[in-house]
């Protein structure tokens, strides 16, 4: 079979842009259209695998309902993602209070999400599950456009230019 230049339908190793609305508990929590959809390369993991084994033969302008369990989303919420944090640890200038959602970077400098559950007089208790963790994720998605990716974008596993990572 030759060369397929009229891509129509989402495939491994091809770049898709889509365009979506994620609600969890009946709230809507992100979403992007066709003039900000997300750009990513499929089959590489780059988005949530719940979501990207769906999207396989979708084609351009096609619409679907989603619905993705916490084990093909963020996970389960973990209870050693729990953890206490001296105050001397805590981020400069930052007043922890419960309910305070703050970006952190672990001990390699990866940003990490944490939300304080508890002040107290030297440590503060510290949620560092994902916040969708332990929920349904549904999604409501829109194949903008799919093109092939380039030798370079399969090597790295992701899209690079416009609305892909450098």
């Amino acid at each position: 079979m030759a060369a397929d230049s009229n891509i129509d339908s989402v495939a491994n190793n091809r770049v898709v842009a889509l365009a979506y609305k994620l609600t969890v508990d009946g709230e809507v929590i992100d979403e992007a259209d066709d003039k900000d959809a997300i750009v990513f390369l499929q089959g590489h993991k780059n988005i949530i695998p719940g979501l990207e084994s769906e999207l396989n033969g979708m084609k351009i302008g096609e619409t679907k309902q989603v619905t993705v369990s916490p084990e093909g989303g963020y996970g389960e919420v973990d209870e050693d993602q729990v953890e206490e944090v001296d105050l001397e640890d805590f981020p400069e200038g930052v007043e922890p209070e419960v309910g305070l959602e703050l970006q952190m970077a672990d001990e390699h400098g990866h940003p990490v999400y944490g939300k304080v559950l508890e002040v107290g007089e030297d440590s503060v208790t510290v949620d560092f599950n994902h916040p969708l963790a332990g929920k349904e994720l549904n999604f409501e998605v829109k194949v903008v456009s799919v093109r092939n990716a380039t030798p370079d974008e399969l090597s790295h596993g992701h899209v690079h230019g416009p609305g892909g990572h450098h």
